[in-house]
């Protein structure tokens, strides 16, 4: 439905003779004359106001709009000028799934995209600003990686916003415009005896915790949310089926991250640590919500209770257990009181990055290894683990050597 140019100031009437004539309204030399009219895809009609003098620059807005709408690039001016504030957070009140990854984005944008960028007009963002977001969470001093999510929490509003109609393209796509640098942090393995003076350290109810981080990779919520049914024995398979988390506070069962599934090798040690946990501490019954605080209940028997037969709250774990035992191990100063000092490259997550420099030794590709950690994405496990694959600069060198020395015995 093709738009036209209103002339506010005159209309058309017939006369006796039924000729046309115009006449003037009684908005006669009152505001803006001219009023430009087109219709969305959505058969909505839209209008904008133009002075007297411009009728001109009123038919060339009206042909640019006209044409956005025939080609499916219509942007409504309304909705452009909303602020990104505005509406990141109508989007981030109609997100479903994990409440724990709405909670976070939501704050993570407040802390640092708002007071950077929150008054921006959608429809006014250019590659230039998203450029300088960029280059102030570099210089805040957070870590790269912190700032890298921040950078991606942006990115998907950006992205809704361009889905919705309020902008045009998303300027995080720019070519000219990189995420926050990671730094040049790398992951260093812990040695096997680090790794078994922590396991003593620890109470042995929580001991075979580090046998499975250790000896089958699994994060920290896979471990508390490891259950009977999930261990084969006889095929020594360990199945990687769900996880115990916190959502919103509130404990509940859910699938591993990323919905990632896996089945991986159950080293004989292991199966020997487990099989005389469950001896000495029978797996307990433990019904909680699936995915969510109201979600439905679901009972498992786990293999790691408190002392008390309920399940294990991770912060308890980590306070009252990982960490002195770290301490006790040397890992991390003592602490003169229950408050450790922050260990984050010595959290449980150690365990994994241990596992995958045995692996990684041992000639195990990555793809593979990516499977076994539940990485979706074998370039992730690459990146994180590529330097510690053994290295070929030694056989290089010797294979080039021999290539290039003259022989012995020339031809004559």
């Amino acid at each position: 439905m093709a738009g036209h140019i209103f002339d506010r100031w005159f209309k058309s009437n017939t006369d006796a003779n039924g000729k046309t004539v115009r006449v003037r309204t009684d908005r006669y030399g009152k505001g803006q004359r001219y009023e430009a009219r087109y219709f969305t895809p959505d058969g909505q009609r839209k209008s904008k106001l133009f002075p007297d003098g411009q009728k001109r620059l009123a038919e060339q807005w009206l042909s640019s709009m006209t044409a956005d709408v025939a080609r499916g690039d219509f942007i409504d001016p309304k909705a452009s000028r909303t602020t990104f504030q505005e509406f990141a957070e109508t989007w981030l009140a109609s997100q479903s799934g994990d409440p724990n990854t709405r909670a976070s984005m939501e704050s993570q944008l407040t802390l640092h995209a708002f007071p950077r960028i929150g008054s921006r007009q959608l429809g006014s963002f250019q590659p230039s600003h998203i450029r300088e977001f960029v280059t102030q969470l570099e210089e805040s001093g957070m870590s790269g990686s912190y700032a890298r999510v921040i950078f991606s929490n942006v990115r998907a509003v950006l992205s809704a916003a361009v889905e919705d109609g309020c902008l045009r393209r998303n300027p995080c796509h720019s070519r000219t415009v990189l995420p926050p640098a990671m730094g040049t942090r790398r992951v260093v393995p812990w040695e096997p005896q680090r790794v078994f003076d922590v396991r003593a350290a620890m109470v042995e109810r929580f001991r075979p915790m580090v046998d499975v981080g250790a000896g089958c990779g699994l994060r920290q919520g896979e471990i508390l949310g490891l259950c009977v049914e999930d261990i084969d024995f006889d095929s020594g398979t360990l199945h990687v089926v769900q996880q115990l988390k916190l959502s919103l506070s509130k404990a509940v069962f859910s699938p591993p991250k990323g919905g990632k599934l896996r089945d991986v090798p159950l080293p004989d040690p292991v199966a020997e640590a487990l099989q005389q946990h469950m001896e000495k501490f029978p797996p307990v019954e433990i019904t909680l919500p699936w995915m969510r605080g109201n979600g439905q209940p679901v009972t498992r028997r786990l293999l790691f209770t408190g002392p008390n037969g309920g399940h294990v709250w991770r912060t308890s774990l980590n306070e009252d257990h990982w960490k002195p035992s770290l301490a006790r191990a040397g890992v991390i100063p003592k602490a003169k009181s229950r408050e450790h000092a922050a260990a984050r490259e010595h959290g449980m997550h150690a365990l994994r990055h241990f596992y995958a420099s045995v692996l990684l030794d041992a000639g195990e590709s990555i793809k593979a290894l990516a499977e076994y950690l539940g990485h979706s994405d074998p370039g992730l496990t690459l990146k994180v683990y590529a330097h510690l694959m053994p290295s070929s600069r030694e056989r290089a060198r010797k294979a080039l050597g021999q290539a290039l020395r003259p022989s012995e015995n020339p031809r004559k």
